[in-house]
């Protein structure tokens, strides 16, 4: 992967900065985009001082815009793009269930705040969806002009264990994590006559800021939740961000040239557990 191009989305935050210092160190050059300027400007300062070549670039995901100015800059500055690895995405509040289940009672709960499936909020419902699956489709549509043509290049999403058995309270980012999975599938098959390989990660549990308020207490014990999670996942533990350096660079390497349109799990064999 030694002089690879490789562009990552949401890389300010925790999961997508460890696999761009990780590549970096592999050899590649690493452009961090992120909706925020010191996110971005702060992983590329790091890898930088690390001895790799990186530079920082604000995108929004949502603004094919955006985009296009970050791919020049990107283009200006490193060359064309031969890794596009898409990690910007999230939940919202608005879209996710105070309760996994419902119950009558529920629906007269006046508690403020609380929420049943009849309350859901119908943007937060569509932010889901969009950061997640266009803040794939579009740098996809705006980096893989790239790719057309050139030997290896690929594309690497980030699915979720929601994609294969939705998760409860939270039916917005679990039905848009889906949708990456089969973007995922549906590219690799489109992009097969072209060049380009097109693969998803799908982690299980990880700590990142994001989740964290709702797996774990402030004095760091686990919440009900946590504790749920970590008693279906085989291995015990929640992820962490270097679990998912191998994997991709498996995936975006030329040791998986011959792989496209696979989801791979990331969860600690929670998967595979049926619970009893």
């Amino acid at each position: 992967m030694k002089d690879k191009v490789v562009v990552l989305t949401g890389a300010g935050g925790v999961l997508c900065s460890t696999l761009a210092k990780a590549l970096a160190k592999e050899g590649c050059a690493i452009a961090v985009l992120d909706l925020k300027k010191e996110a971005a400007q702060k992983v590329a300062e790091e890898i930088n001082s690390d001895g790799g070549n990186a530079i920082g670039v604000v995108a929004n995901v949502l603004m094919k815009e955006s985009l296009e100015q970050a791919k020049q800059q990107v283009n200006d500055k490193l060359g064309p793009c031969d890794i596009l690895i898409n990690g910007a995405g999230g939940n919202h509040p608005l879209g996710t269930t105070s309760n996994p289940y419902l119950e009558e009672k529920d629906l007269v709960d006046a508690t403020e705040g609380f929420k049943t499936f009849f309350d859901l909020d119908i943007e937060g419902i569509q932010f889901t969806f969009s950061l997640n699956f266009i803040g794939t489709l579009l740098p996809t549509q705006v980096f893989a002009t790239d790719m057309v043509g050139r030997k290896g290049c690929s594309i690497l999403n980030i699915s979720s264990m929601n994609a294969f058995t939705p998760l409860t309270k939270i039916p917005a980012y679990s039905g848009a994590k889906a949708a990456v999975s089969n973007f995922t599938q549906w590219l690799a098959v489109h992009f097969s006559k072209v060049g380009i390989r097109v693969n998803a990660l799908a982690p299980g549990f990880f700590l990142t800021d994001q989740n964290r308020a709702l797996l774990t207490e402030e004095d760091g014990s686990l919440t009900a939740r946590g504790n749920t999670i970590i008693g279906q996942t085989p291995m015990g533990r929640f992820g962490e961000p270097e679990d998912l350096i191998g994997t991709t660079r498996w995936l975006c390497g030329e040791g998986a040239s011959f792989v496209t349109g696979v989801v791979v799990p990331i969860d600690g064999g929670f998967s595979a557990f049926s619970g009893v």
